[in-house]
């Protein structure tokens, strides 16, 4: 239950029309310090020995673990609607 002596405040978010196009990644690396995360989303074109970050997000621990539980809440709603997501080889690196 709120605090009745907090008034509530709506967050309105706001993107701009480049922003939401969106970018699409197949490839994510993700690196951590004591203070921060680092996650870099690259999009590796099959067949081509360079690959571009297309975007860096750096963010808080804290804010890593609540980004992590939302990741985790996400699939498994994805999953009991559309089936089980199958990683592609078993074998590939996590980064």
């Amino acid at each position: 239950m709120a605090d009745p002596k907090v008034p509530e405040t709506a967050l309105q978010i706001q993107i701009d029309e480049a922003v939401a196009q969106g970018l699409y990644a197949n490839m994510a690396l993700v690196n951590h310090t004591d203070a921060e995360f680092t996650l870099d989303f690259i999009y590796v074109q099959p067949q081509q020995p360079k690959a571009a970050v297309r975007a860096r997000i750096i963010t808080s621990p804290r804010h890593m673990k609540r980004l992590l539980a939302a990741m985790q809440d996400n699939l498994q709603k994805y999953e009991a609607r559309f089936g089980a997501v199958e990683m592609s080889s078993p074998d590939l690196p996590v980064h």
